[in-house]
């Protein structure tokens, strides 16, 4: 019997001084932190990685979470300046710097936090009128968060970032808000409208005046053009003239041509001054009786010499001073 109570009280002192090595070292995560506590009273803070207590002296409260937290908060009803109740949904982003002062100087700080939000909210939106709250998303959320930061101080809380999820207008206004803006956009689609039509005839008119200008200045320089190309060409045409007519008088000079050559060539140009339909009148220069008599002459000469040989011709022509003067050809009566 005394054996067996030996190892009984043997077996319980192993599990006792077992017990008290598990209750006197605590392994606290990362990013957590622990309170202790010695008979009720504060005694000092655990953080991350092995830490000894004190086991049946010391408590360890629960462990806080040291990492930001994001707490979601449902839609609150705000009156703003204009008397107008609109629900906002708010988050908020906060991290534990003091685990001593979340633990012993606010119960629970996520409902303070919470609260506090509201109260807040309440009186930056307050002060603003529906327009200036949905347009000041910005300003309400650092205002918001400057407050919420100077109050959770205290509290061993960190607020680092306000934001406003939604802002919802009480429904009769959300509609009167999408006629205002239907009427606004149909107001700027007509200004625009208008401004495009005003550019465009603008535009067109400025087109039509450049391309007017560019017609004249391209008429013009073609009508230079022209004029430069018919000076030449008159002008090319009238070195050759007086080039033909240089040539044609060196030739005649050469050749000595007598009056009554010249007859003869006036009389072969006759007919073609005659084909002009306003030729009616036509001036016969003196020289070309002259030159006539002298080529009736020549003619006479040359039947003359003719005639002999023909025995059975019953009339003889000869040259003589007839009638109409020298040099004119005169029938004679026969043998």
């Amino acid at each position: 019997m005394g054996t067996i109570i030996a190892v009984v009280l043997l077996v319980l002192i192993v599990a006792l001084a077992i017990f008290t090595v598990v209750r006197s070292v605590r392994i606290v995560p990362q990013a957590r932190a622990g309170i202790v506590e010695r008979f009720g009273r504060y005694h000092r803070t655990l953080y991350a990685g092995l830490n000894l207590v004190v086991p049946f002296i010391d408590r360890l409260r629960p462990l806080i979470d040291l990492r930001e937290q994001v707490v979601s908060f449902p839609p609150q009803p705000v009156i703003t300046k204009d008397n107008l109740v609109v629900a906002i949904d708010t988050v908020i982003y906060f991290q534990v710097t003091d685990p001593k002062a979340a633990t012993y100087e606010i119960a629970n700080y996520v409902a303070a936090v919470e609260q506090l939000t509201v109260t807040t909210l309440r009186n930056v939106v307050g002060g603003m009128d529906l327009d200036t709250t949905l347009t000041s998303r910005d300003k309400i959320n650092s205002e918001l968060r400057k407050e919420l930061d100077d109050a959770t101080g205290k509290w061993g809380l960190r607020v680092s970032r306000v934001e406003l999820k939604a802002i919802e207008p009480p429904t009769s206004i959300q509609d009167s808000m999408e006629k205002q803006m239907r009427a606004d956009r149909d107001k700027r689609a007509a200004i625009l409208s208008a401004e495009g039509a005003k550019q465009s005839a603008i535009l067109t008119a400025e087109g039509e005046k450049q391309a007017a200008v560019l017609r004249a200045a391209g008429e013009a320089e073609a009508t230079v053009v022209r004029a430069e190309a018919d000076a030449t060409a008159q002008a090319a045409r009238a070195r050759g003239q007086a080039q033909a007519i240089t040539t044609v008088f060196r030739a005649i000079h050469e050749g000595n041509p007598d009056q009554r050559l010249l007859a003869y060539q006036y009389l072969q140009m006759l007919p073609q001054i005659a084909q002009g339909d306003a030729n009616k009148l036509w001036i016969v220069p003196s020289e070309l009786g002259k030159a006539l008599e002298g080529m009736g002459s020549f003619f006479g000469s040359a039947r003359d010499e003719e005639r002999p040989q023909r025995g059975d011709d019953p009339e003889q022509l000869l040259p003589g001073p007839g009638p109409d003067g020298p040099g004119s050809i005169t029938r004679l009566p026969r043998a």
